[in-house]
């Protein structure tokens, strides 16, 4: 049976989701920004929570660890490289390590930059991919604990992920408003060709932060070839920019302030179905 998801609003602009295998009834949190929402969420679904995947050890991705493991008994599961920041972890992964939620398969991938343990996990037959704060529609994450060419690495990881998988990407948090004000994401959008998809794919926003409503998942690649990989590393910039550390600073970190445009001035590659971006 196919993998069931729930996406909803944490904190001020985070996302919570559930990933639910229908089989064995297990259902895991991806990160835990907070209890209350994610509590309301299974209560909703009816599902019960057997394990939390977190990505890296931020407060915001972290905080509701704590108060979900005393009640539900959960497993935690933690990047290797950050587990002792994290609280209560049971098991910890590396890169292609294999984790199971009931019998739905991922494996995970290292996607360091915002963190520099942070990591992502992909469920290749039921075309999923969680992201953390690596990759949001219209960017990354900031470059906190990492370098911009340790971020470049990870999105072309995310980037070199099986065509026939077409993954849905679920990202983190979303700060779509403010990045897509930023002059650079004006011009590109501006360049690209394709303005009916960039007005479908803003209309189709994942969240709706005014009514407190979550939404749907990012794409990895657009109809058009796009896709928020594709805005993050868009073709001509992947190769303009390989091995020169000071164009993937201007890039990757053009404000340090959360309105990075990264990917904004390159046009769109192509990866899954898309949506935009944040933190």
């Amino acid at each position: 049976m196919p993998a069931q998801t729930r996406l909803f609003l944490c904190l001020k602009d985070n996302f919570g989701v559930l990933l639910h295998d229908p089989e064995s009834g297990a259902t895991a949190a991806i990160d835990a920004p907070e209890a209350a929402p994610i509590e309301a969420a299974l209560k909703a679904t009816g599902w019960r929570l057997s394990d939390i995947l977190v990505t890296h050890h931020h407060a915001d991705h972290t905080g509701g660890i704590a108060e979900l493991k005393q009640r539900h008994r959960c497993r935690v599961v933690a990047p290797h490289g950050e587990a002792a920041r994290i609280p209560l972890v049971d098991a910890t992964v590396r890169e292609n390590d294999e984790v199971q939620v009931g019998s739905l398969r991922g494996r995970v991938l290292e996607t360091p930059g915002h963190t520099a343990g942070h990591i992502s996990y992909v469920f290749p037959a039921d075309k999923l991919a969680f992201v953390g704060d690596t990759l949001f529609s219209i960017g990354c994450g900031r470059v906190i604990e990492g370098t911009p060419e340790m971020m470049w690495q990870s999105l072309l990881k995310l980037r070199a992920l099986p065509d026939d998988t077409r993954p849905r990407i679920y990202q983190g948090q979303c700060r779509l408003r403010q990045n897509g004000r930023t002059r650079q994401c004006r011009a590109a959008r501006a360049r690209d060709r394709g303005r009916e998809t960039s007005r479908r794919e803003g209309a189709d926003h994942p969240v709706d932060h005014g009514r407190g409503k979550g939404g749907k998942p990012v794409s990895a690649r657009g109809r058009s070839g796009g896709g928020e990989i594709g805005r993050a590393c868009g073709q001509p910039g992947v190769e303009g920019v390989r091995g020169n550390p000071r164009a993937q600073e201007q890039i990757l970190t053009r404000t340090r302030s959360n309105r990075i445009a990264n990917s904004c001035p390159c046009p769109p590659l192509r990866a899954g179905r898309t949506r935009r971006r944040s933190h």
